[in-house]
C-alpha cells in the first residue's frame, strides 16, 4: 500500500474518533476542507460509505465502524514505538497528557511537575482537568488519575498518594442557628452543599463509615455545583454544610473559619492512583513523570506510617 493511501487511513481514524472534521483537522494541522476530500477519496477508491454526515455530527456506518476497530489499535501501535524512538535521545523529550479531577491536579500532580519541569526542558506536561470516567485510551491521554478504588483491573496502578478522609464542615455563622449534627441521618434537616459529577450521573451521596458500618446519605440544600473550589467557598460563606476532602480544610478549621463535624464517622479510604494501560510502551518523558509521582505516593506513605 502507497504512502498516500496510509496517510488516507490515519485521517479517517482520526475523523472517526473526533466525530468532527474540524477537531480531526486541526489535529491532522490540515484544512476542513482537505480532510473532507481525502474522506472522500477514500470512500471512493474502497467502495463504500465510511462516514454519516450532518449539518451537526459525523458518525461512522457500520462499515466504517469495523474499519476503525481495526485500525484504531494498530495506529496506536505504531504511535506508540514511535515515540519510544525517543529512548534513543540524551535527554526525556515530548508531551505527556493527563487527566485527573481538580483535587489531585491540585494537591498532588502540580508539586510533582514543580520539582521535575525546571530540570526537564523538554517534557511538556498536559493536564486536562475532568470529573468523569475518562475513557484515556479513547480520549488519547498517556495517563489518568483516580481513586484506587476506581481503577480498571486491566489498567497498570501507580500510588501517588495517601490514604485520603471526607469531612462535614459548616461555618461559624451557620451553626449559629442551628445544632450540631451527631449522626449521618441528622444530615436531611440541615442545609447541604450538594455537588454534581458525571461520574455518578446524579447528585454525590456522602458517604460515611463507623464500627463496620456504612452509609450513604442523599442529602438536600438550596446550592449545587459541580466544582470543588465553588463548594468550597459557599460553605466558607455560610450557605450549608459541605462534604470536602480533608485536606481542604484542615487550615480553615485550624483558624475557626469552618467547624467540623460527624468526624468519627469519615473513615479512611483508598488515595489516587495514576493508571495507564498495559501495553502501553513508556517514552522517557512518561517514565520521568512516573517516577516523579510514584515517589509523591511514597513519601506520602511514609509520613502517614
Amino acid at each position: 500500500m502507497s504512502v498516500e493511501n496510509f496517510n488516507d487511513l490515519a485521517a479517517f481514524v482520526a475523523v472517526a474518533k473526533e466525530r468532527s472534521f474540524t477537531r480531526a483537522a486541526a489535529k491532522q494541522g490540515v484544512s476542513q476542507s482537505a480532510l473532507s476530500q481525502t474522506i472522500k477519496a477514500l470512500e471512493a477508491r474502497l467502495g463504500v460509505r465510511l462516514l454519516a454526515r450532518s449539518t451537526r455530527s459525523v458518525s461512522a456506518t457500520e462499515a466504517g465502524e469495523r474499519l476503525l476497530r481495526t485500525l484504531a489499535p494498530r495506529f496506536e501501535e505504531i504511535e506508540q514505538e514511535l515515540g519510544a524512538l525517543g529512548a534513543l535521545r540524551d535527554k526525556p523529550a515530548g508531551t505527556v497528557r493527563i487527566t485527573a479531577g481538580e483535587h489531585p491536579a491540585v494537591s498532588i500532580l502540580q508539586p510533582a511537575l514543580q520539582r521535575i519541569l525546571p530540570d526537564h526542558p523538554n517534557i511538556h506536561v498536559e493536564i486536562v482537568v475532568d470529573y468523569g470516567l475518562t475513557d484515556i485510551v479513547a480520549q488519547g491521554y498517556d495517563a489518568g488519575v483516580r481513586l484506587g478504588e476506581q481503577v480498571a483491573k486491566d489498567m497498570i496502578a501507580v500510588r501517588i498518594g495517601p490514604d485520603m478522609r471526607m469531612a462535614v464542615v459548616g461555618s461559624p455563622a451557620y451553626f449559629a442557628a442551628r445544632s450540631r449534627p451527631e449522626t449521618p441521618q441528622d444530615l436531611t434537616a440541615h442545609n447541604c452543599i450538594n455537588i454534581r459529577l458525571p461520574t455518578y450521573g446524579g447528585l454525590f451521596a456522602w458517604e460515611f463509615e463507623r464500627d463496620g458500618r456504612e452509609l450513604r446519605v442523599r442529602v438536600e440544600g438550596q446550592v449545587v455545583v459541580n466544582h470543588g473550589a465553588v463548594r468550597l467557598a459557599s460553605v466558607l460563606d455560610g450557605l450549608g454544610l459541605a462534604y470536602v476532602p480533608e485536606d481542604q480544610i484542615v487550615d480553615h478549621v485550624a483558624s475557626g473559619r469552618l467547624m467540623r463535624v460527624l468526624e468519627d464517622w469519615c473513615a479512611p479510604f483508598s488515595g489516587y492512583h495514576l493508571y495507564y494501560p498495559s501495553r502501553r510502551h513508556a517514552s522517557p518523558a512518561f517514565a520521568v513523570v512516573v517516577d516523579a509521582l510514584r515517589l509523591t505516593g511514597t513519601r506520602s506513605a511514609s509520613v502517614r506510617n
